[in-house]
């Protein structure tokens, strides 16, 4: 069996033209080159360019709860993970714990069976339950369990066509020169033939760790911690991945009520951790693993420590490191001059408690010095600005419709300092508004009252004349601000945010509002579902699902796509109806409410109307696709469109035909997205009925689908459009970033008081909001 596995491992190895294939797959940068060794990895990021990666598995990890034998299943999902980085062309290692388990699981079995055989041969009966098993030694559970363990790896590893092989070390074969030699040469040896080495200590022979036995410079072999991480340094590993039964390092013993969980971990941040207890197997800890991964740091190579148990997780947790995701602690040399974005999430959710403290006025002057300081400094805003738009240029990744977003003008930033003022004004009357008064009984009164989200998080693309707007709409809502723009507009962003800093600075709430400027990915601040209470996207369809598909726990405000239909009725004005679709689809294409799709009423085909709106549309030079029905109309037909629920965002639209108005709602419940739609006609009952059985955000009659916009509908400015069911629902404005919040003022009343045996009766009275104490605000 031996001589069999081995000869499908040479099978393997001289496959022909695999050596060439993993060139050209590096080549073509579908796997990581080797790097020049010496240095670790600074950012996250670069964590996908790691070719040579050793993955310790903990005790913890590779063990039942119950410490008999292996949790296999876990198991069985690392070992994919590890096979498919394998096959990428990367060089994987494996640290491993698990031969104690395995042997104690083997010798208890062996154990039970001799004793309920002698038991079966004196008394005749089997008394399985008055055994008492031994307490087993270490060193022979390993010893019967290493083989086990080993077969278990090469037949999980055979399913994905790679070979493994065993190598058993202990503290001496480092300490040995000649050994340590052997040891590299066998190592780089096996990886140069596409094999998987599994290491692990020989608990079989090893003695008990010396305490403090770490020679000058070079960490001693206590446990598989040290093993991984002194293997790593000697291997010249790109990356550790550290696997244990935590999510990875935390400030004080995680479960504790101030624990933290650290994203990033730098080797003079020692004194603030509090370490815990060790893990409920094993013989290290995370004082040990800290203590390792430092040592591996400092020889060159990068450290992630993260949960390998967790069943949500594991099967994709070694994956989701190398690809640079946020999991676990990341051991990093570098530290950022900034805060992280962690840090700056608290900065602004603590400075935009004050803000919402503040009085009406106070929001408003800080709005206000912020269109100010848009007129005052906009020398310097155009100078930033240019260096992005020429950045843009040179690189040439931005379409034209995307480069006039990106570009800001003295015009674009007068506009932006008037819808300022505007929001300043509208802001007045925001924050605390008494929405409903009740009396539940005497001197009982309730009140239902605004206030803020809470902690905002907007990531927007090209449009730097985004962050003003949202900026404003935060301030006058009370809400922190958390912005993540394009790179492409960095420039823009800075001075911006600067500017609102500024601003801010007036009342003491500079922090209110921050501009995540690290290389936080999108999904990554998705994930910060404890500190961020909305997420609201600005941008194209695909970032809206990207995020929505990312955030897991956060809410998030906007649409996917804006599918919008026009509705051309048979009693329809011809004036109107080219007025309207000519605007809807002709103003700004790319828009998200833009015409995308066309209904016409069969009744109109082959009559002036319909030859008039087919000759507008060509004349604006509008491509048409022809809906499955509209297609069987026709000899001679354009191309036939691929889905009716296609978004174009530019001058495309399908045309398709449908016998009556109940036929077009349900055309648009079948394939619209509920984001705009228009009726054009002159029956008002066939109108009304449109708009009430229409289930879409927002519902027009005889207007353009345009005029789904905030500034259009009044709202002075708008973070997006919204198609969900609940909370804000079409443009979003000021209001749309508020919640309520109940207050009750009683005076020492209690629930007992309204019982059977109470003295109490509820009145539930609803009082005019005008009715309020001194100095509340109302609705009016």
């Amino acid at each position: 069996m031996y001589l069999q596995k081995m000869f499908s491992c040479s099978r393997l190895l001289a496959r022909p033209n695999a050596l060439q294939t993993i060139r050209r797959a590096a080549s073509q940068g579908k796997m990581p080159l080797a790097r020049a060794h010496g240095k670790s990895f600074a950012h996250r990021s670069e964590l996908r360019q790691a070719k040579r990666i050793v993955v310790k598995l903990g005790s913890a990890v590779v063990t039942r709860g119950d410490e008999c034998g292996l949790a296999l299943g876990r198991l069985a999902s690392i070992v994919e993970q590890v096979a498919v980085l394998q096959n990428q062309g990367r060089e994987m290692m494996i640290v491993t714990s698990g031969a104690v388990a395995f042997g104690k699981q083997r010798l208890r079995h062996e154990i039970l069976l001799s004793q309920s055989v002698r038991q079966a041969l004196h008394s005749g009966q089997n008394q399985l339950k008055d055994m008492a098993l031994p307490v087993l030694e270490a060193r022979a559970c390993a010893a019967a369990g290493q083989s086990g363990l080993m077969a278990l790896y090469e037949a999980m590893f055979t399913q994905y066509s790679t070979c493994t092989a065993q190598i058993l070390v202990t503290n001496l074969d480092f300490h040995d020169d000649q050994k340590r030699r052997n040891l590299n040469s066998t190592l780089h040896e096996l990886l140069r033939m596409n094999i998987v080495p599994i290491i692990n200590t020989n608990d079989a022979v090893v003695p008990p760790p010396e305490p403090n036995s770490d020679l000058q410079g070079v960490i001693s072999i206590k446990d598989n911690d040290s093993l991984a991480a002194r293997l790593a340094v000697e291997m010249r590993a790109d990356l550790l991945i550290a696997l244990s039964d935590v999510e990875g390092l935390y400030d004080s013993p995680p479960g504790s009520d101030d624990a933290k969980l650290l994203d990033t971990f730098y080797p003079g941040d020692q004194h603030s951790i509090t370490y815990g207890t060790k893990s409920r197997v094993g013989i290290g800890g995370m004082e040990a693993k800290v203590k390792a991964a430092l040592w591996a740091l400092q020889g060159g190579t990068s450290v992630v420590i993260a949960n390998g148990t967790h069943p949500k997780v594991t099967g994709h947790v070694i994956t989701d490191i190398v690809e640079g995701k946020k999991v676990g602690t990341f051991f990093s040399e570098v530290k950022p001059a900034g805060p992280t974005v962690e840090q700056q999430t608290e900065m602004a959710r603590s400075a935009g408690r004050t803000l919402a403290s503040l009085e009406p006025e106070q929001r408003s002057d800080i709005i206000c010095a912020f269109a100010d300081l848009l007129t005052e400094r906009k020398d310097e805003i155009l100078s930033a600005n240019k260096k992005d738009m020429e950045h843009a240029a040179s690189t040439g990744r931005l379409s034209p419709a995307l480069l006039n977003r990106l570009s800001l003008s003295s015009s674009k930033l007068n506009s932006l300092s008037i819808g300022l003022r505007q929001i300043a004004v509208s802001s007045q009357d925001s924050v605390g508004r008494v929405l409903r008064r009740t009396r539940v009984a005497n001197n009982l009164d309730l009140e239902q009252i605004t206030v803020p989200i809470g902690v905002l998080l907007v990531i927007f693309e090209s449009r730097p004349d985004c962050l003003p707007q949202v900026s404003a709409l935060a301030i006058a809502s009370g809400n922190a601000l958390l912005l993540k723009g394009g790179k492409e507009a960095a420039h823009t962003n800075r001075i911006l945010h600067e500017l609102a800093q500024e601003a801010l600075s007036i009342h003491g709430v500079k922090d209110a509002i921050q501009l995540v400027s690290t290389r936080e990915e999108v999904e990554d601040l998705c994930r910060l579902e404890k500190m961020i209470d909305l997420i609201i996207p600005r941008g194209s369809s695909e970032l809206v699902r990207d995020i929505q598909r990312a955030a897991k726990g956060i809410p998030v405000l906007g649409h996917s796509e804006g599918i919008c239909h026009v509705y051309v009725d048979h009693e329809a004005s011809i004036d109107k109806a080219i007025k309207i679709i000519r605007d809807s689809k002709c103003d700004y294409p790319a828009a998200c409410n833009a015409m995308e799709t066309l209904l016409v009423h069969r009744d109109l085909l082959r009559t002036p109307v319909f030859d008039q709106i087919i000759d507008m549309l060509r004349t604006e030079h509008v491509k048409i696709h022809a809906g499955p029905k509209f297609a069987s109309y026709l000899t001679f037909s354009p191309s036939e469109v691929k889905s009716l629920r296609t978004e174009y965002g530019d001058l495309e639209c399908c045309i398709e035909v449908v016998d009556s108005m109940q036929e077009a709602v349900d055309h648009i419940h079948k394939y619209g997205s509920s984001h705009t739609d228009v009726i054009v006609t002159e029956n008002e009952e066939t109108a009304e009925q449109f708009l009430q059985q229409l289930d879409s955000a927002c519902v027009f009659w005889n207007a353009s689908s345009r005029f789904a916009d905030g500034y259009r509908f009044g709202l002075g400015a708008e973070v997006g459009i919204s198609t969900a069911r609940i909370h804000a629902r079409g443009p979003v404005g000021l209001e749309g970033l508020l919640t309520t919040k109940w207050v009750l003022r009683g005076e020492g009343h209690t629930a007992a008081d309204f019982s059977e045996q109470g003295t109490m009766t509820y009145l539930h009275e609803n009082l005019p909001v005008a009715q309020l104490l001194p100095g509340r605000r109302t609705t009016s």
